[in-house]
């Protein structure tokens, strides 16, 4: 399977294998959702089965709990938990200072709980996810569903004052029903093509009635890892100030998948 991967699939699976690094015996690890946070999931699976690798998952989907309980990872709730060691996730964007957009998988509420509850946020990512600036990606607001007609108008009032170039809001839609998450929630999707000051448009957003969260993550992240197709993976450092690379072997991917 390795030789069969994308480079895209290549990208994802090194930046996790380096991720996984951080991860000791005894920690409490939280879990993030979507494609790069399922080659993490299975790599620390593979951990727990052949190095014998002791930890506790707090997963921040349904899709992700799963995942983690076929491979074998102890898994509890963030209530049980209480308080986590690191956070390993995936990114839809990320600029320089380490700020974030996430949710396009839906999960952002419990994205953004689950990782600052812990000592260290880790972003695994690949290099299309580098942006100067945060907005090409849509930006997620996740609203309650009453009223919520009500909260995206408000929404799209409030953008018209914003440093945004774009002014679009669009419902999530999952077929022709709205999107549901986790929480029994909605998202509205802002599609903003630029944002210059992310910081602003958080706090203002979160003050709209009937907005839950969004999906900016601010000073939350401390490391990205980023993989490459040819196996190189880079990983910056936001708070030691440092940006180093190494190179990962990837051939050993095809033995990641070929359970499920």
């Amino acid at each position: 399977m390795a030789g069969n991967l994308s480079p895209i699939d290549t990208a994802k699976f090194v930046a996790a294998k380096r991720a996984v690094e951080y991860v000791e015996d005894g920690m409490r690890v939280g879990m993030g959702t979507g494609s790069t946070a399922a080659w993490m999931v299975r790599c620390l699976g593979e951990l727990v089965r052949d190095d014998g690798l002791n930890i506790t998952g707090v997963p921040t989907s349904t899709r992700t709990a799963e995942l983690a309980q076929q491979v074998g990872i102890n898994v509890v709730t963030l209530d049980e938990a209480r308080w986590l060691d690191v956070t390993i996730d995936g990114t839809d964007e990320f600029d320089a200072e380490l700020c974030l957009i996430k949710g396009g998988g839906g999960a952002l509420l419990q994205e953004k709980i689950v990782a600052t509850a812990s000592d260290k946020m880790i972003v695994i990512t690949d290099p299309s996810k580098h942006v100067e600036q945060l907005g090409a990606f849509p930006l997620p607001v996740e609203v309650i569903p009453f009223g919520w007609q009500t909260t995206k108008a408000l929404i799209e009032e409030m953008m018209v004052s914003m440093d945004v170039l774009g002014h679009t809001a669009t419902m999530r839609m999952n077929g022709e029903a709205l999107y549901v998450t986790d929480e029994g929630n909605h998202i509205v999707d802002l599609h903003l093509t630029r944002i210059g000051n992310p910081r602003q448009m958080s706090l203002v957003l979160n003050q709209v009635p009937g907005v839950v969260e969004n999906g900016l993550f601010i000073d939350i992240c401390d490391v990205v890892v980023t993989g490459h197709a040819d196996g190189r993976v880079e990983v910056i450092d936001i708070n030691e100030g440092t940006h180093e690379e190494s190179q990962i072997d990837f051939a050993e991917a095809e033995n990641l998948f070929a359970d499920i």
